[in-house]
């Protein structure tokens, strides 16, 4: 179980309809290497939300990159039965929570990523979600981590770079529900009845990566938020810990 290096008050405790407590993450479940031809791919299993993500390097930059450095971009994509309804796929125009995750990744990736380090090197990272339940875009950062942390330590190993680029950083989502009442890594029943939610993107050391989220319909208190940030800072090190021990490789 991971909970938070913070003190909250006893009513965050109670049980969820899952039989979690309040602090409780889903059973998390990695397995590197799914896709035979990526050069890096995990199949994560969040509770009940899987996703499968990629890690392809191609050799080049967009444009408005100088070749002296590495570039990164991060496609996001509900396969059709994911969901309990069919979602018909985004062909020529992806929809608004589509690019918003996308952008959300990127910008996510590419602050862990020393890309200097990568000069002329794309990084494309695909998360296609099989299964959602909640926390599709926490389970693609995790799984997205644990993929290009793959297809690094191959660079490595082929003598292609001489530095490690890529910072220890993990992600989590939690939702306030009224009064003190907070809990973490909702399912999808839980994110449709949250007052606000939050996705925190974090180093092992707390340092920030990307805070995604706010109220639903209604403001947040400040002292609430502020709660939910530390809750959700507090997991990290635990968290990335739990990653490393399914990828078998041990944290720097």
């Amino acid at each position: 179980m991971l909970w938070a290096a913070v003190n909250l008050p006893p009513d965050t405790k109670s049980a969820r309809k899952d039989g979690r407590e309040a602090l409780q993450m889903r059973p998390l479940k990695l397995e590197l290497g799914y896709s035979a031809y990526a050069e890096g791919s995990a199949l994560v299993e969040l509770g009940l939300t899987r996703v499968l993500v990629t890690v392809s390097l191609t050799d080049g930059v967009p444009r408005h990159v100088s070749a002296k450095e590495g570039w990164l971009m991060a496609e996001y994509n509900l396969l059709p039965r994911s969901t309990k309804e069919r979602k018909e796929r985004e062909r020529h125009k992806l929809s608004g929570r589509t690019a918003e995750i996308q952008r959300f990744m990127g910008r996510a990736f590419r602050a862990a990523l020393d890309l200097s380090l990568l000069p002329n090197k794309t990084v494309i990272i695909d998360a296609d979600v099989l299964q959602a339940d909640g926390g599709t875009r926490v389970a693609s950062l995790l799984g997205g981590y644990a993929a290009l942390y793959a297809a690094l330590d191959r660079l490595v190993m082929l003598g292609k770079i001489d530095e490690w680029p890529l910072s220890e950083f993990a992600a989590v989502s939690l939702g306030w529900f009224g009064e003190d009442r907070i809990l973490l890594d909702l399912t999808h029943h839980e994110d449709e009845s949250a007052w606000a939610d939050l996705t925190v993107v974090a180093t092992k050391d707390g340092d920030v990566i990307e805070v995604h989220g706010g109220g639903e319909g209604r403001p947040v208190p400040q002292a609430v938020y502020r709660r939910m940030l530390e809750t959700g800072l507090g997991q990290m090190p635990e968290l990335i810990k739990t990653v490393h021990a399914q990828m078998r490789k041990p944290l720097s």
